[in-house]
């Protein structure tokens, strides 16, 4: 038997043991989206979490939702008015963006590669780009002056160190992401003698990261680190970025992040700032961590079978709904994800069993002999943590079998 992942706190069984998310049963919002499988995000939750960061931070540092963790639309429009900022990925994540009633100003576009219409899309809007090379800024350059707009660029520094105990490390070394800390100053100067319009740093060392004291110290690192570079080019940065890096518990034995450790911490770090940074204004950058609790991933069990003695619950799902549940997204060792038979939610596990998708493939485990209620055709699997890198992170063309249907309630 292998242990699965901490559920999330929060959710609850009605009194016939079903699962509730935002108030409803599972298997009636099942019956409302007419099929399984389906991603479902509580709302009040997204609204929740947004409160818990903003009580544990400092008042002066904005909060940046990076939507490439989840961009559905009604979800991305219900964080829209929550946060102060949009961070987007791509062109398609502009426009997406843009539409969600989040101000043009207040989007950031960062990431490696973006092609000349992406530039011009986010010059003409007016969004911020986070500049990755120095080849891009020229490009960018060249772009405002066709269009007659000074361009807003901020520069992505690929920083000197990376954020220890981090899931995906962002900085420190050769990095296909950023401007190496060194050639950031005389790319600054570049833009600013060129009129553009310059809104700072983004600095980002790593993500999904549990450990409070190795985000704070990354942090204040950062901090420094923009200080250095802003005294080397003579200006104060409008705005430092300063990633995101905090995680959450997807495996056994991990904790959530202590968030008020954090916040104190980069309250202090601030308070002591380089006078250089003295009108900076800061923000943090969170994607998983704001929207992953709130989703919950639905698949029914359409076989039960039994071969050299081991369970297998055959569920409509899969991995190409949940490439990371499934342990082949980055993951070196295989562990499972919260999971649960949701009609028999908070019930004692009584068999070991396997919980696989429908896919002609061994890599399509959703649960790894994993203790579990007894389940039975039709009933339903919850996957927990599912609210982040699941739907659009996830082959949902593989083998034909399509997207899953989505829910905020």
């Amino acid at each position: 038997m292998k242990p699965h992942g901490p559920i999330p706190p929060g959710f609850a069984a009605d009194a016939d043991g079903m699962l509730l998310i935002g108030g409803r049963r599972a298997d009636e919002l099942t019956d409302m989206a007419g099929d399984t499988p389906l991603f479902v995000y509580d709302g009040a939750m997204l609204t929740a979490r947004v409160a818990v960061w903003r009580e544990a931070m400092p008042a002066e540092v904005q909060l940046h939702y990076a939507m490439k963790a989840n961009p559905y639309a009604p979800l991305l429009a219900h964080m829209a008015a929550l946060v102060d900022g949009l961070d987007v990925a791509s062109g398609g994540e502009l426009a997406i963006a843009l539409g969600s009633g989040m101000a043009a100003a207040h989007i950031s576009f960062a990431g490696p590669g973006k092609r000349d219409r992406e530039l011009e899309a986010a010059i003409g809007a007016g969004a911020t780009l986070n500049l990755e090379s120095g080849g891009e800024a020229e490009r960018a350059l060249a772009i405002g002056a066709r269009l007659g707009i000074a361009p807003r660029l901020a520069v992505r520094v690929n920083p000197d160190f990376d954020l220890k105990g981090s899931g995906m490390k962002m900085g420190g070394g050769a990095k296909p992401f950023g401007v190496d800390a060194a050639e950031v100053p005389a790319l600054v100067r570049r833009l600013l003698d060129a009129g553009a319009d310059w809104q700072g740093f983004h600095i980002f060392a790593g993500s999904q990261a549990l450990d409070a004291a190795a985000i704070a110290d990354t942090q204040a690192q950062t901090v420094a680190l923009a200080a250095r570079l802003a005294n080397e080019i003579g200006a104060t940065p409008p705005l430092v970025n300063l990633g995101g890096g905090m995680g959450v518990p997807y495996f056994p034995g991990d904790t959530a992040v202590d968030v008020a450790a954090v916040g104190a911490a980069l309250g202090e770090t601030l308070a002591a700032r380089d006078p250089v940074l003295g009108s900076s204004s800061f923000a943090m950058e969170l994607g998983r961590w704001l929207v992953a609790e709130a989703g919950v991933y639905l698949t029914r069990v359409v076989d039960r079978k039994t071969s050299h003695g081991e369970t297998f619950l055959v569920t409509d799902g899969g991995l190409h709904h949940q490439l990371a549940a499934s342990g082949n997204f980055g993951t070196v060792i295989r562990r499972n994800y919260p999971i649960a038979v949701a009609n028999r939610f908070r019930a004692e596990p009584v068999e070991t069993v396997s919980v696989v998708g429908c896919l002609c493939t061994p890599l399509d485990r959703l649960g790894d002999q994993v203790a579990l209620p007894r389940g039975d055709v039709g009933d339903l699997v919850a996957i927990f943590q599912a609210g982040a890198y699941g739907a659009t992170a996830s082959p949902s063309a593989f083998l034909g079998q399509g997207p899953a249907g989505e829910m905020l309630v």
